[in-house]
């Protein structure tokens, strides 16, 4: 059983033949992508609050230092975005702030908000008057919450990181496997285009690993909802010393990646964090989100490569670069969709032309 899988009702578990079999699958065993994609976006930390106090994690600060950014700030940090061609706002921010920072949620309060989830929803709306099409990753999500903003968002995410219990989430307030699974079924009944992904080297091990895939491959199959998988590798920090995978481990794990998940479920490594040129023939078909005007707030140390550096991995791997949007292309249709985010992609003006410009024909004429 998941950890935490029976608190939830989260009715996920892989056969273990599933699991003997992706454990056997090594990088020569799969075929490399024809070509790599990637976002353009700006990077939108509503606040470094967090609930969680994981040890390899920087993004957080502790009560009394974490504050809420303003609307202000927020429009002019997606203008700074759409100004350079941007076409994601990138929202992040800690599981539940509001719960644990009195701070936080005095300040929601006075700006007229019950929630963090209702001010996600005006910081959506600020980042689609102002030309970009919104992707909100705020961690754990109830059904009710994400229902707030699933109709001003492209895209969500959350990344589930291991169905295993591991010391880098303990603490009083440690992150539940059942939790985040049961925030991407949630996902799943609502009808969202989803991102998720697995986190390596936090101290799982490699049947962990496969489970995680084969939970992820459950759920898709069930929704039909997950566009990409994240494999993405610890890194050091201030808060972690204890190592980063080395790349045969990555490169294996990336490869059990596209052999366990569907073939319409995209697989990502984040090129300012692992070795892209590295894995590139282990099936990985896009390079995620990389930001001309912001840093990466969980991983600020590291920062994101450029567009030209992008262009030289999908060169050594010898296949063309494409510029894709937050949600991808085969959920853009009015099943997946909601009309707010269709206007968007059809309005007659600038962002609308930028947006369709990511597009094919097809998904134009959808």
């Amino acid at each position: 059983m998941i950890p935490g899988a029976e608190t939830y009702d989260v009715d996920v578990e892989p056969d273990s033949a599933d699991i003997e079999r992706l454990l056997a699958v090594e990088p020569a065993d799969v075929e490399p992508a024809t070509e790599l994609s990637y976002c353009r976006n700006v990077f939108v930390p509503l606040t470094t609050a967090c609930r969680y106090t994981c040890t390899y994690c920087t993004y957080y600060d502790p009560p009394g230092q974490a504050d809420l950014m303003s609307p202000e700030a927020i429009r002019e940090t997606v203008q700074r975005g759409a100004d350079a061609g941007c076409t994601e706002a990138l929202f992040t921010f800690g599981d539940d702030p509001d719960d644990r920072y009195t701070a936080v949620h005095e300040q929601l309060a006075e700006w007229g908000h019950d929630s963090i989830h209702e001010y996600l929803r005006e910081a959506c709306e600020i980042a689609l008057e102002e030309g970009l099409l919104p992707h909100a990753n705020p961690g754990d999500q109830t059904r009710e919450q994400m229902a707030t903003v699933a109709d001003v968002n492209a895209s969500m995410g959350v990344m589930l990181e291991t169905t295993a219990e591991v010391q880098a989430h303990g603490g009083p307030r440690a992150k539940n496997p059942g939790q985040r699974l049961d925030t991407i079924r949630t996902a799943g009944e609502l009808g969202v285009p989803f991102t998720t992904g697995i986190l390596v080297g936090i101290g799982e091990d490699w049947a962990d690993r496969a489970e995680s895939l084969l939970c992820i491959r459950e759920l898709h199959e069930r929704y039909g909802h997950v566009q990409e998988v994240i494999v993405q590798p610890v890194v050091e920090n201030e808060r972690w010393q204890d190592g980063t995978p080395g790349v045969e481990t990555l490169r294996r794990v990336v490869a059990m990646a596209r052999a366990g998940l569907p073939d319409d479920v995209s697989v990502q490594v984040p090129p300012n964090l692992a070795p892209a040129r590295e894995v590139a023939d282990c099936g990985i078909d896009d390079l995620g989100g990389v930001s001309p005007v912001t840093v990466d707030h969980i991983n600020p140390e590291y920062e994101w490569p450029g567009l030209r550096e992008l262009e030289a991995v999908a060169d050594h791997a010898g296949v063309p670069l494409t510029e894709r949007l937050p949600v991808y292309e085969q959920y853009v249709d009015e099943e997946w969709l909601s009309p707010t985010i269709r206007d968007a992609l059809d309005a007659d003006d600038e962002a609308g032309e930028r947006f369709r410009a990511c597009l094919s024909d097809d998904a134009v004429a959808r």
